[in-house]
């Protein structure tokens, strides 16, 4: 089937065996034994030197995170494996994307010579069989997709039938000793799920039955079942008020099996997304309940109530912009009213508001406005250096004549009457806001400014639209205004905030630090 393989002793080989559940299924001969032998077969033949054989056995096709496949690329990669031989180009991969990249790029490039024994792919060679593997990947990885949906149907129709096919029950339910797909209460666990709902039950906050399981050391459920954690925070181990508002909503604890609350992206992607409540798979009476029906549907009312009470979300000019310098989770901005009765934002770690009687993080409270005003006069400062009227104005004052050089305005006027309609809308709708109690004082002046400057603005801008064209003076001098009121107003800008600034930090003594996007601008 093959060429003679010259220059025996320039080749060290590299035997890949890979082998899946959804393999098992199609027989004995995709077992690890039969493909060693098999490879083992053919370097006896062909008097190959075998480095190491590496072996993933129960891994998918679709994973090229395998262990012994990234030890195998380790090797390659420190010059000890110049060839690689798979039984067929399924163990290689099932994903033709990636399958394709090690064959036609990554092997080609480190001077790996790849042979398939089945497919009779010799990458060493000139062949037919060559010319085909692209296809040979697509099929495979047609076969693994067919797989998938034929697992997940399965799986469906376990759900839909009350069976558990999960990793790990909820908190307070282990498997079943002897039946399969079933869960029992778990008696260590059950009599704090139910302190929890009585907690809950007494009125007490989902973040103060947090902070108490908090300070007498009681394991979060992730730590009582024993589960690794893949990225470690500042609150890991922590119990969060998240966590016990799931509990609390979880119709698992009063006898009903709820599946299919997440679900895969596809089956080449491990990542799972939420799914919509409507869209789980709920099944009633399929296991013993720890809470009665009557004492879940108060607590979940209780939970829904306090739903409308939070406080709203705040407008600010570094809103996305500023995390804590410790944790380095985003801050979270609260308003309190100072002694003289006045409404002021502060910055505050989020970490420390949700932990605060663990000890994690610190506070880092400040007003926004001190940090604010700091910001903009860094960004003013570097702005200065860069922001120059006389290498403004040649731009300026092309944009004037770009904009005086259009005949057709009638699609510009159209956008401005409709934005500037919008605008007085809005105006009307923040005025009524005011007078039902929704927005306060502060924030009534703060909104109705900006959106009537900015109503004047474009009002401005529909005029200029009307008159014939500017002189050449007219329009120099349009164009300096441009410019000064660029200048005057660049650092509270928004957009030029968020294309200069990647992120400003809070550290716990109050100093701040600026990470501009252009490193140049961090050492201005």
């Amino acid at each position: 089937m093959y060429l003679e393989i010259s220059n025996l002793m320039d080749y060290h080989a590299a035997l890949y065996i890979r082998l899946s559940k959804e393999d098992e299924s199609e027989g004995p001969s995709e077992s690890v034994n039969n493909q060693q032998s098999l490879l083992n077969e053919f370097v006896q033949q062909h008097r190959l030197t075998v480095f190491d054989t590496y072996i993933d056995d129960g891994w998918s096709g679709t994973n090229f995170d395998r262990p012994n496949f990234q030890r195998m690329i380790a090797d390659i990669e420190a010059k000890k494996v110049n060839m690689v031989i798979t039984k067929d180009l399924s163990r290689l991969g099932r994903d033709y994307i990636l399958t394709g990249h090690y064959m036609e790029r990554y092997f080609p490039e480190h001077r790996v010579r790849y042979i398939s024994l089945l497919d009779g792919i010799d990458t060493g060679v000139d062949s037919t069989a060559n010319d085909i593997t692209p296809f040979r990947a697509i099929m495979n990885d047609m076969y693994a997709k067919d797989i998938s949906k034929k697992i997940s149907s399965v799986k469906h129709d376990k759900q839909r039938k009350g069976l558990f096919i999960g990793g790990k029950p909820v908190y307070g339910y282990k498997m079943h000793p002897m039946e399969k797909n079933k869960i029992v209460i778990d008696e260590d666990a059950a009599p704090m799920v139910r302190r929890i709902f009585g907690m809950a039950l007494d009125g007490v906050s989902c973040r103060q039955i947090a902070a108490q399981l908090n300070a007498e050391g009681v394991p979060t459920p992730a730590a009582y079942a024993g589960l690794p954690v893949a990225n470690p925070g500042p609150y890991t181990g922590l119990w969060s008020s998240e966590r016990i508002s799931d509990m609390l909503q979880n119709e698992t604890y009063i006898g009903s099996m709820v599946q299919g609350r997440t679900r895969k992206i596809n089956y080449k992607s491990k990542k799972r997304i939420k799914q919509d409540r409507r869209d789980w798979v709920v099944v009633e009476g399929t296991h013993e309940p720890i809470i009665d029906r009557e004492t879940f549907d108060k607590v979940r009312a209780l939970v829904n109530s306090r739903r409308h009470t939070r406080s709203r979300t705040y407008d600010f000019l570094l809103k996305g912009l500023i995390f804590c310098h410790e944790c380095g989770y985003p801050l979270a901005v609260i308003n309190r009213k100072t002694a003289a009765g006045e409404d002021r934002l502060f910055f505050v770690c989020r970490t420390y508001q949700r932990f605060t009687k663990a000890g994690v993080c610190a506070s880092h409270t400040i007003k926004e406005e001190t940090v604010t005003q700091a910001v903009v006069e860094k960004v003013r400062e570097v702005c200065g250096a860069y922001l120059q009227a006389d290498r403004l104005l040649p731009q300026a004052q092309r944009a004037v004549a770009k904009a005086v050089a259009e005949a057709d305005n009638e699609k510009e006027v159209n956008s401005l009457k409709a934005k500037i309609d919008s605008l007085t809308t809005h105006l009307d709708k923040v005025y009524m806001d005011k007078l039902s109690g929704i927005l306060d004082g502060a924030d009534f002046q703060r909104i109705y400014a900006k959106v009537k400057a900015d109503r004047a603005a474009l009002e401005q801008r529909l005029s200029q639209l009307g008159r014939p064209d500017y002189s050449p003076a007219e329009q120099t001098e349009l164009a300096k205004k441009l410019v000064e009121r660029f200048l005057e107003t660049a650092s509270t800008n928004r957009e030029l905030l968020v294309s200069l600034i990647e992120r400003v930090e809070l550290t716990a003594d109050k100093q701040i630090i600026i990470k501009f996007h252009f490193k140049r601008l961090e050492n201005e």
